[in-house]
């Protein structure tokens, strides 16, 4: 059994099947309500290029983009 390799295959331009669309990176924003699949509910308390600082009351966290598991509420 093969596996795939990590980056993904060249698109022909005469092929039918659509792109993969590009990745949504969410913005947030101070004191926006967030949950995170890992630390539950929080509120963001910093906001930087490259990530977010999030108070989830027993511990403060940054967390870097891309948001993949944290949503705004």
């Amino acid at each position: 059994m093969t596996t795939s390799p990590g980056t993904p295959r060249a698109r022909h331009a005469s092929s039918p099947f659509q792109p993969h669309p590009e990745p949504r990176i969410e913005q947030f924003a101070l004191d926006d309500r967030v949950t995170h699949d890992t630390y539950g509910m929080g509120r963001v308390v910093g906001v930087d290029g490259g990530g977010a600082t999030v108070d989830f009351s027993d511990r403060t966290v940054r967390i870097s983009t891309p948001f993949r598991r944290m949503t705004k509420l």
